[in-house]
């Protein structure tokens, strides 16, 4: 991805990943994942909080924290 480019809008560079302790790995190429959370647009070279007991991705801290305490609420 070009340091540059900012234009996330194309649905089709969706990329999947699985996501591990420390690192991900890309399934499937793309720009950007979704955050769990909000639902946000995260470039990969701006990942830097993710699950890998859920396999899911957060957009910052504030969304990493929300989900962790929405899951300690769950019985």
């Amino acid at each position: 991805m070009n340091a540059h480019d900012t234009n996330l809008t194309d649905g089709g560079d969706l990329a999947l990943l699985r996501y591990g302790d420390g690192e991900f790995t890309i399934l499937r190429p793309g720009r950007f994942v979704l955050c769990a959370v909000s639902g946000k647009k995260i470039a990969l070279d701006d990942l830097r909080y993710w699950s890998p007991v859920h396999q899911e991705a957060y957009a910052g801290p504030t969304q990493a924290l929300e989900r962790w305490k929405t899951r300690q609420a769950l019985p």
